[in-house]
């Protein structure tokens, strides 16, 4: 399931208010394009955690993996698959 809208939602209300969601590709590069910072990267980062329960763990904080709309949303599916118990 795409959490494409609201990712694009969330994006849009807190780091581009002058454009409307339906405006923001998913291939749009947030950090290259200035649209998110440094510290916007880590407002981003505790978003995801909280409103898709899932941990960014050291190993995750790649800046790629918050660029793009689409590589959050690839990150949350991945980050959300359930571990299996061996």
């Amino acid at each position: 399931m795409s959490n494409e809208n609201l990712i694009k939602n969330y994006l849009v209300g807190e780091f581009m208010p002058d454009v409307e969601a339906s405006e923001l590709g998913g291939d749009y590069d947030l950090l290259t394009n200035g649209v998110v910072d440094s510290l916007g990267l880590l407002k981003v980062i505790a978003w995801v955690e909280t409103e898709f329960d899932v941990t960014v763990d050291d190993a995750a904080l790649d800046p790629d993996n918050f660029r793009t709309v689409d590589a959050i949303d690839a990150f949350v599916a991945r980050a959300s698959v359930p571990v299996k118990a061996s």
